[in-house]
């Protein structure tokens, strides 16, 4: 690992939480209440960020998997009332989010967003970062089979005309890089997300990184 030059790879594609936004904190706080509005057993710190990175039907799946269709419904309007509405827990851009994004456009690389968050979330997010400019296209969790299914990135691919071998995913999750593997896309896991280097390097990333500054030393431009 960590052997990688950007110049090899025209599209780069993100996460979006835990990766480029560190909206964790916001993620489990909300889940957590939702879950408590809902009357259901309130899920610890560590099972929410494990589905992380998931849609939120099949996350809702693995966190309450006796809860009913009705349930299950209820609990992601909560969530997404929390989140949009009550939580006002702080999601800032990772440091050197800018910065890298900015140099990789300057690049002409490609870049796109691969998320476990549905359209208007997504849409939202870009707004409050003012960062949707830097990217060319995006796919979200209710456009495609949630992560790690590769139907996301194949999708990317197929709409930028980008073949597998010049694309690499970027990730904090082991569902972002078992995407990555099952599309036969290259991949890149951080470790400042939600999982660790041991997780991560069981799908056999190109480099592992601490944080998205190292991201920029690693690549070669």
């Amino acid at each position: 690992m960590n052997e990688i030059n950007l110049k090899d790879y025209k599209l780069i594609i993100f996460d979006w939480d835990g990766t480029l936004m560190d909206s964790v904190a916001r993620i489990v706080s909300c889940m957590q209440a939702a879950a408590k509005k809902s009357e259901l057993s309130v899920p610890d710190v560590e099972e929410i960020k494990n589905i992380i990175g998931l849609s939120l039907p099949k996350a809702i799946k693995i966190l309450f998997p006796s809860c009913s269709a009705q349930q299950a419904e209820a609990l992601i309007t909560q969530y997404k009332h929390h989140y949009t509405i009550e939580d006002k827990t702080p999601t800032p851009l990772f440091n050197n989010a800018v910065e890298l994004l900015t140099e990789l456009r300057g690049c002409d690389k490609l870049l796109a967003v691969a998320t476990g968050k549905g359209r208007n979330g997504l849409e939202r997010v870009w707004e409050i970062s003012a960062t949707k400019h830097f990217f060319h296209t995006s796919r979200c969790a209710d456009e495609a089979l949630s992560k790690p299914e590769p139907e996301m990135l194949l999708s990317i691919l197929s709409e930028l005309s980008v073949s597998a071998d010049k694309a690499i995913m970027i990730g904090d999750t082991s569902y972002d890089l078992e995407m990555a593997r099952n599309a036969g896309v290259a991949s890149i896991g951080v470790t400042y997300g939600v999982h660790d280097k041991d997780v991560l390097a069981l799908y056999q990333p190109k480099a592992i990184v601490d944080s998205l500054a190292e991201i920029q030393s690693l690549f070669s431009i």
